[in-house]
């Protein structure tokens, strides 16, 4: 989400890794200064009077901003991760391109077969570059149907708590009519 923004926004165009990494450390420093302030309201509001409700909206309120003031650095920590997967990779194919490259130059292979084979791995690269983009393309729409299908399910139960609320209220009022001892 955050990134989406980001993008959005053009500011991810021309940003080096560093910027990135800075602005990522940035708006974690912000979230987690904004979750403290809103822990302190609540726990100020929450001294006036307490109820059940206060108490279960409350811990549970903390604990969803907490796991969200936590999502910037957990993207980092995979990214980093996953970028440091891919450079070891890199890194494997360079060192066995120094250890090949003596070997395979003495071997006395035409330049024909050597273009061929440099078409064939060009091809394989197009074809796996365009299934990475179509892997991209998925995961944007799959999460775009998930995002909807939670959009529906939060309407769907704004809708039933509405109606749970005014059951609440009728038995309320039930109560209060025929059972004065409760006012």
């Amino acid at each position: 989400m955050a990134r989406e923004s980001l993008e959005k926004s053009g500011i991810m165009k021309n940003l080096s890794k560093e910027k990135i990494a800075k602005a990522v450390k940035t708006a974690r420093k912000e979230a987690a200064q904004k979750y403290s302030l809103i822990i302190a309201k609540e726990s100020k509001a929450n001294k006036d009077t307490i109820s059940v409700c206060d108490i279960m909206k409350t811990n549970t309120s903390e604990v969803i901003k907490k796991m969200q003031s936590q999502m910037l650095l957990r993207m980092e920590l995979l990214s980093d991760l996953y970028m440091k997967y891919l450079h070891s990779l890199d890194d494997l194919y360079g060192t066995c391109y120094i250890a090949e490259k003596e070997f395979f130059d003495k071997l006395p292979i035409d330049k024909d077969t050597l273009q061929s084979w440099d078409s064939y791995w060009k091809t394989w690269k197009q074809l796996l570059f365009r299934q990475m983009d179509a892997a991209s393309e998925f995961e944007r729409g799959y999460v775009r149907v998930r995002k909807s299908t939670i959009d529906s399910y939060d309407s769907y139960m704004h809708l039933w708590m509405e109606s749970y609320a005014k059951s609440l209220a009728q038995i309320n009022t039930f109560m209060d009519k025929y059972n004065p001892k409760t006012k």
